[in-house]
């Protein structure tokens, strides 16, 4: 297991979440990729996307389906190495949580749609199956919003 997967997989853990990282031969770096390879449907795999509100920070969990509606949602794109710096990973590997630091997360409410979801974790060829219910639990109920 690549090292940055094996350290998600790790802060997973201590938030009680028991995951099994699977490495893919081709990038996931994007959700039709993802999808793709994966076998599923491209709303099922979650887009981790940071953004910023001024200066501070906002994770948006999106369906891969799905756009987000920044402007509405009074968000603007964080640039790459702001990404980098806020989250600990890199753009195509950000995972949904498990953080360098916390971070206020929106949750797409549209991922509601399916029993299982995947994320990131941590690297472009690497990612998780996670029951939609227990990611909404491990970020918090009160998060989930229409974000497109």
């Amino acid at each position: 297991m690549h090292p940055t997967a094996a350290r998600l997989a790790g802060r997973l853990r201590e938030r009680g979440l028991q995951v099994e990282v699977r490495r893919l031969s081709d990038s996931a770096r994007t959700a039709p990729l993802a999808a793709e390879a994966l076998g599923v449907g491209v709303g099922q795999i979650v887009k981790s996307l940071v953004f910023l509100r001024g200066e501070e920070p906002v994770v948006v969990l999106c369906a891969g389906d799905r756009r987000v509606d920044a402007q509405r949602l009074g968000l603007a794109p964080a640039p790459a190495d702001r990404v980098r710096e806020l989250t600990g990973f890199s753009i195509g590997g950000v995972p949904p949580l498990g953080h360098d630091v916390e971070l206020e997360t929106l949750i797409d409410e549209s991922l509601r749609r399916f029993e299982i979801v995947w994320a990131a974790a941590g690297t472009p060829h690497d990612v998780f199956a996670i029951e939609t219910g227990a990611l909404i639990a491990a970020i918090g109920e009160e998060r989930v919003t229409a974000v497109s």
